[in-house]
Order: C-alpha cells, then sequence, then structure tokens
C-alpha cells in the first residue's frame, strides 16, 4: 500500500494562544471538545489529520480572530474528544460530519463559515455535501480534494531523495517489527516532514507534530474513504455560496486537486502560492491571511 493513504495532513506548529473559552459537550458516542476565540460570525476551522487533536490550531485561529469567533474542535477519539466503544466502525466519515453537526447545535448557529485544512478540507466538503445548508461560506486550505484523486498523484515518497527514501522504508520496516523507540519514530516523522514542507527550516517541529497521530484512527479513517469510494463531487456542483481555495505550489497535495476543484463550484476563488508547500500561512504569510481575512469579511 502506498504511504500515502498513511500519511497525516496537519498543521505543526507549538500552540502558544489561550483559547477564550474551552468546553467538552457530553453526546450520545462521547465527549467532544473545542475552543473558541475572539467574537463575531462564527468560523468552525477543522484542523487536518485524521488522528490528531486540534492542539497547534490556535495561532491560526487567533490570526483569524480579529473579527470573526473561531472554533476548533478536537476530531472524535483525538485530544479530548472520546468515543465510548472505540472500534473501527467508531471511525467513518460520515460520523466525523455528525460530530460537526453536534458542535454547531450545541453552540446554536443556524449557519457559519468552514475552514477545512488538508484532511480537514475533505471532511469540510463532507460536510457542505450533506449539510449544505449550515454553510454560509467555505475556504479549503491546502486540501486534499473533494474525492480521492489524490490517490493518482505522486505521493510523499517521490518529494523525497533516494537515499532518504531508503532511510524511510528502513525505518518504517523497523517500526513495523516493534522497535518503538523514540528516536526511530522521530527520524520517521522527520523524513515524512521534509516532505510537507518548502521552508525547511520548519523541518523539527514538524516532525514533533507528526509524531502525535494516532496511526490506528488515520488508517481506519482512509480505510473507510477506500471503501465508501469517497466523492461528493456531484454535490459540490450544487454548492451555491463563496467558497476559497488556497494551495501551494510546492506541496504534498498536487496544485491540480486544488485547480480541479475551482472548475466545480459556481462560486469560487482560486489562490495558488508560488515556492509554498503544505501550510500557507506559514510559509506564504503575506498571501495566505490576506486572501482568508478578505474573504471572511466578504462573507
Amino acid at each position: 500500500m502506498k504511504l500515502l493513504f498513511h500519511l497525516t495532513f496537519l498543521f505543526l506548529i507549538t500552540n502558544n494562544f489561550h483559547a477564550q473559552s474551552e468546553e467538552t459537550i457530553e453526546y450520545k458516542d462521547g465527549k467532544l471538545h473545542y475552543s473558541t476565540y475572539g467574537a463575531g460570525d462564527p468560523v468552525l476551522i477543522i484542523n487536518g489529520g485524521p488522528g490528531i487533536s486540534s492542539d497547534g490550531f490556535g495561532e491560526l485561529a487567533q490570526l483569524l480572530s480579529e473579527d470573526n469567533r473561531t472554533i476548533t474542535y478536537d476530531q472524535r477519539g483525538t485530544g479530548n474528544s472520546k468515543i465510548l466503544s472505540n472500534n473501527d466502525a467508531d471511525y467513518t466519515i460520515d460520523l466525523m460530519v455528525e460530530d460537526i453537526e453536534v458542535l454547531r447545535k450545541h453552540l446554536g448557529y443556524e449557519n457559519w463559515i468552514v475552514l477545512g485544512h488538508s484532511f480537514g478540507g475533505m471532511l469540510a466538503y463532507a460536510y457542505a455535501a450533506k449539510y449544505p445548508e449550515r454553510v454560509r461560506a467555505m475556504i479549503q486550505s491546502h486540501s486534499g480534494g473533494m474525492d480521492l484523486r489524490l490517490r493518482d498523484y505522486p505521493n510523499l515518497q517521490d518529494r523525497l531523495s533516494r537515499s532518504q527514501r531508503d532511510e524511510l522504508n528502513q525505518l518504517v520496516m523497523k517500526i513495523s517489527f516493534g522497535d518503538t523507540l523514540r528516536e526511530t519514530r522521530y527520524q520517521r516523522a522527520k523524513l515524512m516532514a521534509i516532505a510537507y514542507l518548502n521552508d525547511s527550516t520548519r523541518t523539527s517541529e514538524v516532525a514533533e507534530r507528526l509524531m502525535n497521530t494516532d496511526r490506528v484512527i488515520n488508517s481506519q479513517v482512509w480505510a473507510n474513504m477506500n471503501l465508501i469510494n469517497f466523492d461528493v463531487s456531484e454535490e459540490m456542483k450544487k454548492f451555491n455560496k463563496p467558497v476559497l481555495i488556497l494551495n501551494g505550489v510546492d506541496e504534498i497535495v498536487h496544485k491540480d486537486i486544488a485547480i480541479y476543484a475551482d472548475s466545480i463550484f459556481q462560486d469560487s476563488k482560486l489562490i495558488l502560492m508560488a515556492d509554498c508547500g503544505h501550510y500557507g500561512w506559514l510559509e506564504k504569510p503575506e498571501i495566505y491571511l490576506k486572501e482568508v481575512k478578505e474573504f471572511l469579511k466578504s462573507s
């Protein structure tokens, strides 16, 4: 199996920002934890993954909270969000969509703007497909796409040199045979981080973040998406709310996925950032944050 489907798409900087409030909702599946920043029209930020908490998205939430109330949450089974039964059937894209709707109802919003990053973009697409009336506008940030066409593009290993690929494969094999040393896991994460970034100065912090991925949840969600052949492109053709699409030119998610999304929507704007990897607000903040803030003001 390609390494691609064990990737975690995520945000990877230490969260040094304090939420205005934090709360845990108890509902039928377990507990759902969320944080809020600022005040104003609501913006839900769906982090990458799957299998990783929203820790680290506080900075982005804070940056976008000048005129909005930004909301982050831990996806099911991650961070402080707990699932009661915790088996394979608990980690499906449909259930993750329902978690978002549980959060919306709890907060009492008729609708909100949804920002999905990487895998979070795929989840945002799924939510907008099922609950289009609840999405006032959508931001797709370095998104994995509205279907599984990312399988057709080069994967993580193709962004590494031959020696780096060989080293990564050796590390993956060692871990699969029971090597639990932190250093082994860190070296694997560091090589993966190199593939995500255009800015090599952030490799170490990216690697630390990658190590927090729950690989079981990650695999279960990808398996479910493959099983159902995830594809909401037909629903997105009918989606008539404004959409902002941002993507790096030099990144793990090929720009053609963003270009395809732009061709599907009735009302979308596409921003392709040159010399940018998978994290526009880190590597090209002067473009990424300007475009997102302008979009939020106009939406």
